[in-house]
């Protein structure tokens, strides 16, 4: 699969996981919602009821930039199965163009942020590679 049929495969999908690494060097993996700008994969903080504000996704990025994020589908048909992952430096922005056009990206993709888009912090992962695979093309 090349990165631009990757990328149009990941466009559409509701969810991500995001994998990032804790500074003892565990695995950390979160379901996000997401979108696509003209150059990053974007995420971000919203309402969404959390047990802290303090979230280990960011605390990971402020000590080790390189993530993963994994959008893939499944269905009983095996022929109709794909995944593709995005990985690359994320950064956190909590203002700006960037997180500003994030936020956009964002409310365009989920009515349920139309009423209330994103307060939070903004996460970015600049693709540094866009691997995937598909049953059938």
């Amino acid at each position: 699969m090349d990165r631009a049929e990757a990328l149009i495969r990941i466009a559409g999908a509701p969810i991500g996981h995001l994998a990032t690494v804790r500074p003892d060097g565990r695995p950390h993996v979160v379901v996000v919602t997401f979108a696509l700008t003209r150059r990053n994969v974007v995420t971000a903080i919203d309402h969404k009821p959390k047990t802290t504000e303090r979230l280990q996704r960011l605390a990971n990025i402020e000590s080790n930039r390189i993530v993963s994020f994994l959008v893939d589908h499944y269905e009983s048909d095996w022929d109709r199965l794909w995944w593709v992952r995005v990985d690359g430096p994320a950064s956190i922005h909590d203002r700006g163009d960037l997180r500003d056009e994030a936020v956009d990206a964002l409310t365009a993709k989920y009515r349920q942020y139309r009423s209330r888009p994103p307060q939070g912090p903004v996460i970015a992962i600049s693709p540094d590679r866009v691997s995937g695979w598909a049953s059938t093309p």
